[in-house]
């Protein structure tokens, strides 16, 4: 799996507007304290904005906060957000995949493997992050922490 640079830094301005949700923040602010580069980042902020997971207002009083709690976005919103599919083969979503045989077998080791990742994204909130805890409970099952095997049992 490939995290984009703007998964990676739309997953990082969201847990800075989590950090303090009582007033907007603008993109030089999430930009700066971040180190992230600002031009780059306005893009991303607004396909987060596009997406339904960050609200915006102009003017001098203006910025970006969450649309919902933080508790309610996932790492999987936020790469559906800006990437739009979690795994691509060349630039093409995984559903319709098929191979003639003898490697008929490999596009649902893919589906299996994207399936696997979609899990443990969506197993994580911007909740979580801010308070350091990647750790949390899903659907699925416990979000395997730093240096363990995220995708074993995934077939």
């Amino acid at each position: 799996m490939h995290i984009s640079a703007k998964a990676d830094y739309a997953a990082r301005a969201l847990v800075e507007l989590a950090r303090d949700s009582a007033r907007p923040l603008t993109c030089e602010a999430i930009a700066s304290s971040q180190e992230i580069p600002f031009r780059f980042l306005k893009s991303v902020v607004g396909e987060l904005r596009r997406g339904g997971l960050v609200r915006s207002q102009r003017g001098c009083e203006g910025g970006y906060w969450l649309s919902r709690p933080a508790e309610q976005i996932t790492l999987l919103d936020v790469v559906r957000a800006v990437d739009g599919e979690v795994f691509t083969l060349r630039g093409e979503a995984l559903a319709g995949l098929a191979y003639p045989s003898p490697a008929a077998a490999l596009p649902a080791v893919w589906r299996s493997i994207e399936a696997g990742a979609a899990a443990a994204l969506a197993a994580v909130t911007v909740a979580a992050l801010l308070a350091g805890d990647a750790r949390e409970q899903s659907r699925t099952g416990e979000v395997a922490g730093p240096g363990e095997d995220r995708l074993a049992g995934v077939a």
